[in-house]
């Protein structure tokens, strides 16, 4: 282990109390100083917790384990407070003889009631060397655990350099990580196991509420998630079974728990959106009343707080009944508060109806919340399983610029956003529930300043809804009854794309797809293996936020069925669309050559060169895909010196396994994962991961609010078809467009529901780790944190470019009409503007919200 200088406060209190310290010269003194923070009301450990250590160089020959300590009790605790969070900095004392050398690891036992969270500890030995442990995790009470809890420092090995006297701990601690797949879980268990999604139906409660098993079957493919062991259902023994109410505290192994003030915060900001906005309008849904919007200035009025109704009593009453009592009494507390001030949508901050522009309805298509669905057309008119497209060459060549179709299309300027096939099968079910939807294809012609002009609208339903032709294509229009079509076929445009953005590009390309590889991590790879380190911060909460979601976002009768047009079939298509999901082509490189964004370019160090420049997502994310690249290249290159380096580390070939044939077990007979046997297919699924757990994610994240909390720019649902001549509604609609429109919006419970959600997702934590910052001292390795520095050099190279790029004007995708500037992959690293909040910008390290 290399030497490190603390920090001059650390060192000179240490100092001061060795100064103190009369200890003979059989005796080494070891100080230690630990973090812990607290849950509100509960008090901290005190003499009730007390450690060990352990030697990592010198083995006790009684168990084959390094030698261990006397024990040491927590005490001379100072607290402080910052937003209801305490945390109490602990030291400790001890002695150990002269030959029991460095400390490799530690363990603590809590004799307290209470658990705590155990942020970090650091020691140092009489010769000035401190030693980090980066612990991040819940200690529970030994009477809960019967069992200590173990620690390891920041020295990173390979398993076949572990030091001898830490053999037999590492491989212990992984087997005490291992579930044995019996059992519920209590909160207190540190198991790692899978499971299918066999939690997201209540069937309980009756038929409506029943969901198919996601995962271990052809028909309903899914990744695997985290087990809890809950006690099935009473009228269907294969689902697992929920409380009666609502569920915060659903198991998640404790390292995977959020801290004590995250956990706060996010239960602050939830209670706070759903105070100002959902509650209000759920008398509306006592009443059966399907309250529509009468003009957009309602619209405005919700989000401004203004004409805010009082909390209808019945409703306090309902909720009193569902949610935990100590929420209950949060909410209560917040409907009586002065209501808080939230902001506006940044995309009617500007101007409030720009967003009704094409040229906007493009932009958002490369710039806005689902960036990488749109794809360069490659054949006219486009076809899928489901038929061939009703828009034909005449329909569009008057906008192609003097081109014609042929001409356009070899020069890889006409592209489709396609959400045709997939909904096609569902279509009658979605239907039936009361819904309106179609299947769209969108047509966009790319212009020579790089913008993209809407070509042509097809809207599709199947046979069996329709007496006639079953597409009807839109075409823009500036003014008079076309243009009000127009305008109402991009509504159901954007009502697609929604949907696939929350249930694809958001809930199963980063959430669901992700969770497998953190389990597999935690029983597979050791604290100390150091693709360990590389990947922890990267799934920091990840499995927390799933499981929360679970419980009231993705499951039947959740947030996203009453949201979403989807209803009930939500879980189901994104399980049909998993079916396609390859994580090769998860890769930025790969993704953009699949969709034909970009074309191979062997001297670019991504491999790519973008088709065209002003493609924000694709222009920055190529980047920060090469930054990544660039870090997980010479972190790996430190550890593993050769090929046959990968292949005999055991640890990684097991985890591997796992992933595969477990926790992506129904595509285990896949041809395209890559093999485990070199250097170079190790450092491509480690910069895939990252990229997706950070970058991704913050991509189609962190833009909700500004973007889709107004929800005439992106409704989540449309209650009414688009009426046709003759018919008894195209009359309604003549008379008042805007009102039609208005009424084919989500009612205002609906509404709520869509605004409450994008804030508390947009919303970044006090606490937030971008990508490349990290605790201090998360390694020992000297080299790593050279490597690592310049990796944080880059992105702060990387944010000046994004800045520039965002001032210049002939860039025409990077602000818009709406003026809102593209930083959804801006890093954030520097440490200068608000980072707390919804700034819609900046990249969390991992999928934390």
């Amino acid at each position: 282990m290399e030497s490190h200088k603390p920090c001059s406060a650390l060192h000179a209190c240490m100092g001061a109390m060795h100064s103190k310290n009369t200890h003979s010269d059989k005796n080494y003194v070891i100080i230690g100083k630990f973090v812990v923070q607290l849950s509100q009301g509960k008090s901290g450990p005190g003499k009730s917790a007390y450690i060990h250590v352990y030697s990592r160089t010198t083995v006790d020959p009684k168990t084959g384990k390094g030698k261990l300590s006397e024990k040491a009790h927590l005490k001379h605790g100072k607290s402080k407070k910052h937003n209801g969070t305490k945390t109490i900095t602990y030291k400790i004392k001890l002695h150990v003889e002269p030959e029991f050398g460095t400390p490799g690891a530690f363990v603590m036992i809590n004799q307290h009631k209470h658990e705590f969270y155990l942020e970090s500890a650091t020691l140092e030995a009489l010769d000035k060397q401190i030693i980090h442990f980066n612990c991040r995790s819940w200690v529970y009470p030994v009477q809960k655990t019967k069992s200590e809890r173990l620690f390891f420092s920041n020295t990173s090995y390979l398993p076949n350099q572990t030091p001898i006297a830490l053999v037999e701990l590492r491989k212990s601690e992984l087997t005490s990580l291992r579930g044995d797949g019996t059992g519920e879980m209590k909160e207190w268990d540190r198991t790692y196991d899978y499971d299918f999604y066999n939690d997201l139906g209540s069937p309980d409660k009756g038929q409506k509420y029943a969901r198919p098993i996601l995962g271990g079957s052809e028909l309903h493919p899914y990744p695997r998630r985290g087990r809890t062991g809950r006690p099935p259902c009473s009228t269907d023994s294969s689902t697992e079974s929920w409380p009666e109410k609502i569920n915060l505290d659903i198991y998640v192994p404790p390292d995977e728990r959020f801290s004590p003030k995250k956990l706060s915060e996010l239960i602050s900001n939830s209670v706070q959106a759903a105070v100002h906005f959902v509650i209000p309008e759920t008398k509306s849904l006592l009443k059966q009343d399907p309250s529509t919007f009468k003009s957009f200035d309602d619209i405005h009025d919700m989000l401004t707080g203004k004409k805010s109704q009082a909390i209808d009593g019945k409703v306090m009453e309902k909720l009193k009944k569902i949610v935990p009592d100590e929420l209950f009494t949060q909410i209560l507390h917040a409907s009586k508060a002065n209501i808080k001030e939230f902001p506006l949508p940044q995309i009617i901050t500007e101007n409030e109806f720009t967003w009704k522009d094409d040229d906007e309805f493009g932009r958002q298509m490369i710039a806005g919340i689902n960036p990488a669905q749109i794809q360069c057309l490659q054949k006219f008119p486009p076809e899928g399983k489901h038929g061939v497209s009703a828009i034909r060459a005449s329909d569009i060549e008057q906008n192609l610029d003097g081109l014609n179709v042929i001409e356009a299309m070899e020069q890889w300027r006409i592209f489709i956003l396609d959400h045709h096939d997939y909904l096609m099968p569902v279509l009658d079910r979605i239907n039936k529930k009361g819904t309106c939807a179609y299947a769209s294809r969108t047509l966009f012609f790319l212009r020579n300043n790089a913008t993209l002009k809407p070509l042509a609208i097809e809207l599709s339903l199947p046979a069996s809804l329709t007496e006639n032709n079953n597409s009807q294509v839109f075409l823009p229009a500036n003014q008079g009854t076309e243009a009000a079509l127009w305008h109402l076929a991009k509504a159901h445009v954007a009502a697609n794309d929604s949907a696939y953005h929350q249930l694809i590009s958001h809930w199963l390309y980063t959430h669901a797809v992700i969770e497998p590889f953190i389990i597999a991590t935690r029983r597979q790879l050791s604290v100390m293996h150091p693709i360990y380190r590389l990947l922890d911060p990267h799934f920091k909460d990840t499995m927390h936020i799933n499981a929360l979601a679970r419980s009231f976002l993705i499951n039947s009768g959740g947030i996203l069925e009453k949201a979403l047009f989807t209803g009930e079939t939500s879980m189901e298509l994104s399980s049909e669309l998993y079916k396609d999901w390859r994580l090769d082509e998860q890769a930025l490189p790969a993704d953009l050559l699949k969709r034909r964004l970009a074309l191979k370019d062997p001297g670019n160090p991504t491999g790519v060169q973008l088709l065209f420049e002003d493609y924000p997502y694709g222009a920055d994310g190529l980047e920060i895909w090469c930054a990544i690249r660039t870090w997980v290249t010479e972190f790996c290159s430190i550890f593993y010196i050769d090929n046959d380096t990968v292949k005999s580390d055991i640890e990684i070939q097991e985890w591997w396994s796992e992933i595969i044939k477990v926790g992506h077990g129904d595509k285990c007979n896949e041809t395209w994962w890559y093999e485990m046997t070199s250097i170079s297919n190790l450092i491509e699924t480690l910069t895939t991961l990252i990229w997706i757990s950070s970058a991704f994610h913050a991509a189609v994240n962190f833009g909700q609010f500004a973007y889709a909390s107004y929800l005439p720019n992106r409704p989540m649902l449309c209650r009414k078809f688009i009426p046709k001549e003759g018919e008894k509604e195209f009359g309604e609609f003549l008379v008042d467009p805007d009102k039609y429109y208005l009424n084919m919006l989500p009612g205002r419970f609906q509404t709520s529901l869509g605004i409450a959600l994008t804030m508390v997702l947009s919303h970044h934590s006090s606490d937030e780790e971008y990508l490349g910052q990290r605790p201090l001292e998360w390694t020992d390795n000297k080299e790593v944190q050279q490597k690592f520095e310049k990796f944080n050099e880059v992105l702060k190279e990387i944010e000046k470019k994004i800045s520039e790029r965002n001032s210049n004007p002939d860039l025409k995708n990077r602000r818009g009409t709406t003026k809102i500037p593209y930083e959804l992959l801006y890093p954030n690293t520097s440490n200068t503007g608000s980072k707390e909040g919804i700034t819609g910008k900046g990249i969390p390290n991992s999928i934390s919200i």
